[in-house]
C-alpha cells in the first residue's frame, strides 16, 4: 500500500512539472500557429520575449506586481488586463482564466499574445521585450532551428 501511495505521489508530481520548451521547439510551435504572420512581429521577437519573460517555462507565474496583479505562462500575461486569476479587478481582455496560461498547451497563450499586440503598445507591452529584445539583432534566436 505504501508503495502504491509513493508511485501515485511521484505520478502526481511528474504531471504537475512545468513544460520548459527548447528554443527551437517553441519557435516551431509559434511558426505552426502563424505567430509571425498574424501578429506582425517576427518569430525571433517572440522567442526572445518568451526567453526573457519565462525562460520558456509554460507554467511560470510571476511574483505579485506593484498593483497586486501577477503574470502567467510562457509570455507572462498580466492578470490586471488580460486574464482572470480571481484575485482582484481585471479587464480580462482575453476572456480567460489565468490558469489557462500555465498549462503545457500554449495555444491560449499564443491567442492572447496576438490580441495584446493589437493594442497601441504592440509588443512593447512586454517590458522584457523592451529591455532585452528591442533594437537588437535577434536573428540568432531562430537561426539554427530549420524553420
Amino acid at each position: 500500500m505504501k508503495l502504491l501511495a509513493f508511485i501515485l505521489l511521484c505520478l502526481f508530481i511528474a504531471l504537475n512539472e512545468a513544460k520548459v520548451y527548447e528554443k527551437c521547439e517553441l519557435a516551431r510551435i509559434l511558426k505552426e500557429k502563424q505567430m509571425d504572420v498574424s501578429s506582425g512581429y517576427s518569430l525571433d521577437n517572440w522567442v526572445c520575449l518568451a526567453y526573457y519573460e519565462s525562460r520558456f517555462d509554460s507554467k511560470a507565474v510571476g511574483p505579485p506586481n506593484w498593483d497586486g496583479s501577477r503574470d502567467y505562462g510562457i509570455f507572462q500575461i498580466n492578470s490586471r488586463y488580460w486574464c482572470d486569476n480571481g484575485e482582484g479587478q481585471t479587464a480580462n481582455g482575453c476572456h480567460t482564466s489565468c490558469s489557462a496560461f500555465t498549462t503545457d498547451d500554449i495555444t491560449n497563450d499564443i491567442t492572447c499574445a496576438k490580441r495584446i499586440v493589437k493594442d497601441p503598445n504592440g509588443i512593447s507591452a512586454w517590458v522584457a521585450w523592451v529591455n532585452y529584445c528591442q533594437g537588437r539583432d535577434l536573428s540568432g534566436w531562430t537561426k539554427d532551428c530549420s524553420l
